[in-house]
């Protein structure tokens, strides 16, 4: 009878485990979601930085390549007033 007894006492463990959760469990797991978080949150804040420092970069550099444009017309401009400045002076 005590193998039975042994077998029915494990069945029902396997059936009905512990109620509740264990102290030691829940602190473990705690312990490991802050050290995945610890681990990760800088690694996300400097990905988010490079992200927005790469969009101002490139903001810049689209107003750089206008601003150049726009100076070439400029200057190319004055160039033509110039030339037409020196012929002027010369026919009068």
């Amino acid at each position: 009878m005590s193998e039975k007894t042994e077998l029915l006492e494990e069945v029902n463990v396997v059936l009905n485990p512990k109620e509740g959760v264990d102290l030691n469990y829940l602190i473990y797991t705690l312990l490991s979601i802050a050290f995945v978080l610890v681990t990760l949150f800088p690694k996300i804040y400097i990905q988010q930085q490079i992200y927005f420092m790469s969009r101002d970069v490139a903001r810049l550099k689209g107003e750089y390549d206008t601003l150049k444009e726009e100076n070439r017309l400029i200057r190319s401009s004055v160039e033509s007033i110039r030339f037409k400045n020196q012929i002027l002076d010369t026919l009068f």
